[in-house]
């Protein structure tokens, strides 16, 4: 359905840094940072279909970005189509319009 395209975050894991300090501090020489990733999308999918997207996701940042597979955190927040407004219209009413045109 047009308009359910997740939205992803990508966000590296940083210790917390002491305000009074330069940002980074703690971080120990060659340490990669931790990536995260948030994935905001409407409800719908199943969780096969959720559980293959995440290893896609994860399978990319081991190849693009050098860090082991254990490192990556995946998040999927998921919205009921109610809850999710495109063009003014909630997803609900943007499926009921989608259905009545192609009717």
């Amino acid at each position: 359905m047009p308009g359910l395209v997740p939205g992803i975050h990508v966000l590296f894991d940083r210790k917390d840094v002491d305000g009074r300090d330069k940002p980074g501090h703690d971080e120990k020489e060659g340490e990669t940072p931790m990536p995260e990733i948030t994935v905001s999308m409407a409800a719908g999918r199943s969780d096969e279909q959720k559980a293959g997207m995440m290893r896609d996701i994860t399978k990319a940042l081991v190849t693009n970005l050098g860090v082991s597979a254990d490192d990556v955190v995946i998040q999927i927040n998921e919205a009921p189509l109610h809850h999710k407004m495109k063009g003014g219209k909630t997803f609900v009413e943007r499926r009921a319009a989608a259905t009545a045109k192609a009717s």
